[in-house]
């Protein structure tokens, strides 16, 4: 009993309640938060270059784990397009990352990401085409069972040998993607940046109709690496 008559200091029974829904909502939010900035990101595809794996308007989940050393030859891969292609360059101190990480957290599209199929991976030596029209890689001809109907793999010859820390990468829809293959002449001779890589684009949550895995790369991920390649 309170002799004075004043107020208790003490919350009751209903109001430490709220306090507790309260503090579990909030760390509930905090996490979501951090799951989003560090492991998954939400994509919209804005165009049909990888159809008929991706159409326009999917949305997709990236995850963010796989990057670097974690990239393989046929992951369907997330990354920055402003300047993935371009040569080398000197470290920004993380600054670019913790831009990236602040975007996603607020759902901020920057409009520069680009979703596209590894090819290529370091060390790898990819050929377009050999004589019965198929993409070579490592020697292996490759047939590329999710391309567009009626695309032929590539237009364009090509004969490259991708360096340690890049990957060539293509989209599905190839007579109608900008890829690797348009920045042959530049300074990076059309080799992404392992360092540009978001992350890998495995699920498709939007429409609902085509909720589910994007599928895996067949052929294209069992060919052998060459000797000594590495990333």
């Amino acid at each position: 009993m309170n002799p004075g008559g004043a107020a208790s200091a003490v919350p009751d029974a209903s109001t430490r309640r709220v306090r507790h829904r309260v503090w579990f909502v909030l760390l509930a939010l905090a996490l979501m938060l951090l799951l989003r900035a560090l492991v998954v990101q939400s994509f919209v595809v804005p165009s049909g270059s990888m159809q008929p794996t991706i159409e326009p308007g999917d949305r997709l989940l990236a995850n963010r784990l796989v990057r670097g050393d974690s990239v393989r030859r046929g992951d369907i891969v997330v990354f920055d397009g402003a300047r993935a292609f371009g040569p080398d360059q000197p470290s920004d101190g993380g600054a670019d990352q913790v831009r990236r990480i602040l975007g996603s957290i607020l759902s901020i599209d920057a409009g520069t990401d680009y979703v596209k199929r590894v090819v290529g991976a370091p060390g790898d030596h990819v050929v377009c085409c050999d004589p019965s029209g198929r993409l070579v890689v490592n020697g292996v001809a490759v047939d590329e069972m999710y391309l567009y109907p009626g695309d032929r793999p590539s237009e364009l010859t090509f004969d490259v040998t991708v360096p340690t820390g890049r990957i060539w990468v293509m989209g599905d829809h190839r007579s109608d993607s900008s890829d690797s293959r348009a920045y042959l002449g530049h300074a990076g001779g059309g080799m992404v940046r392992l360092d540009d890589v978001i992350g890998q684009a495995s699920v498709r949550y939007w429409p609902l109709g085509g909720l589910g895995t994007l599928g895996d790369a067949g052929a294209l991920s069992t060919v052998a690496s060459m000797p000594g390649a590495g990333h």
